[in-house]
Formats: C-alpha cells, structure tokens, sequence
C-alpha cells in the first residue's frame, strides 16, 4: 500500500496521504512519496491545479513521532539538521508551484499536517477539521514552511500565539482567521475541491503563475518594484491568443473560458 496515493484526471493531481491507521502521520515513506511526485507535477504542464487530502477521515495527524523516536538515540542537532533538509526541497517547490494547490481538509490537520495544508493556496475544511500547531507540546518549533507561511495568513501577532500556545482552531475560527476560505460539508469537501481545480483548466496558465509568483513577492517588496511587476507580467499576458480570445468572447457576450465554480 502506498502513502502517497497519486491520481491525475482532466488536468487535476489529487495526491491523498494514505496511512489511515496512523491519522495519515507523515513517515519517510511519504516524504520519499511527495519527493517522487511534487517535481514530476511541476514538469508537467498538462497538470493544471493539485488537490492534497487525506484518507480515512483525517488530513495528516503530522509528523510520525514514533519514527521520530526510533531514530532520535545517537541523533546529533547536526544530523537532525540535515535530516529536516533532505524534505526541504520539495516542500519549497510545492509552496513555490506555478499552479493552484488546493488543501481539503477533514478532521486533524496538526503539526507538519497544519504544514502541509498551509502550503496550499486555498485552503477548504469540513466542519470536524481541526488545525493545531502542536510542536511546542513535544519542545519543538514548527517545520514544514510555517514559519513562513503561518504569519502570511493571519499575521505576525496571531502567528506567533498559534505558535506559542500550540492550541487547536476548530473550522469556524480557521474560517475569521484567513486559514480556511470556505467550509464544506465532509461528504463534499473533496468534490469541492478538485471542481475549483478543474476550473483552472479554463484559464490563462500564464496570468495563473505570474499572480502567484507576484503576490508570494509583494509581501517582501516595495511599490515601485510591483509597479514594475505588475506592468511587465501583464505586457506578457496581453501578448497571448488566450487573452485576445478571452476580449473577444467578451464582446461577443460568450461564455468566457474560466470561471470560478459557485460555492459547495
């Protein structure tokens, strides 16, 4: 049984986390997993948004702690240290993707599970999910990008309390707080899901990953630089069939080619 449960249809990538009987804990198997598979979605332009969710009724319970345990005797802080790298390099190109990533999450999403769902950039959640930064209950600070993530999405005050208080946000509190956009019913949660990412088979794959790239960059940057961005990214645009077909069916009053699915 794999960990990692890869499914690709109509230009969607769902990749489920598979270990049901551990709450979806990601081992070093899964991470193996997600290193195979996140670089094969990136280099493959017919792949037009990525869903992340979890078997069995849980997101990811985090980290595989006994895991953790078994190769902690005789670890060094060196060793840990390039341990915690070797996952890096596909958790950075998955936050740093050119497409939509899309996080359905039901039940737990705790520790490097609130990661992971962090690195979505639409985050829906069913009403029994649960988001926890829960590190500090084991003496440690958060991994998986939520450091950098974290305080993107609620700010730098709240990030921190998170952090530090290591509490658990229920669906309707990630909801005010900017880390779920919508709540779904568990039973449509992933359909939800991969229909807000099979919409983006519609639309223009160049707009799509200058506006990620440009507001990943905006928030480390000043006004004349976006200025700059803004008008040469949308000179690129502006110079495709896509864009010229979308003013057209425009006048024309014709259906346009994207269109954000209505709400589940």
């Amino acid at each position: 049984m794999t960990t990692l449960q890869v499914h690709i249809a109509e230009g969607v990538a769902t990749f489920t986390l598979n270990r049901p009987e551990a709450r979806n804990a990601i081992d070093a198997d899964m991470k193996t997993q997600f290193a195979h598979w996140v670089p094969r979605i990136a280099a493959d332009d017919t792949v037009r948004a990525l869903v992340l969710t979890g078997a069995g009724g849980t997101f990811c319970a985090g980290g595989d702690l006994r895991g953790m345990a078994q190769v902690r005797a005789g670890m060094t802080p060196d060793g840990w240290r390039e341990r915690m790298k070797e996952f890096q390099p596909w958790l950075r190109a998955l936050i740093e993707l050119d497409r939509p990533v899309i996080a359905a999450v039901d039940g737990a999403a705790y520790g490097a599970g609130f990661g992971l769902a962090l690195a979505a950039d639409f985050v829906l959640a069913s009403p029994r999910a649960r988001f926890c930064l829960s590190f500090m209950r084991v003496g440690l600070g958060p991994d998986f990008g939520a450091m950098y993530t974290l305080p993107r999405v609620v700010g730098v005050q709240r990030a921190k309390e998170l952090m530090l208080s290591a509490r658990e946000v229920d669906a309707e509190e990630a909801l005010h707080l900017g880390i779920a956009m919508e709540i779904v019913p568990p039973d449509a949660l992933l359909a939800r899901a991969q229909a807000l990412a099979a919409s983006f088979a519609g639309a223009s794959a160049l707009a799509v990953r200058f506006i990620k790239q440009d507001v990943a960059q905006s928030l480390a940057s000043d006004v004349p630089t976006m200025l700059a961005l803004e008008a040469e990214h949308q000179a690129r645009c502006f110079d495709t069939d896509y864009q010229a077909d979308a003013v057209q069916r425009f006048l024309e009053r014709q259906p346009p080619r994207f269109r954000w699915p209505g709400g589940g």
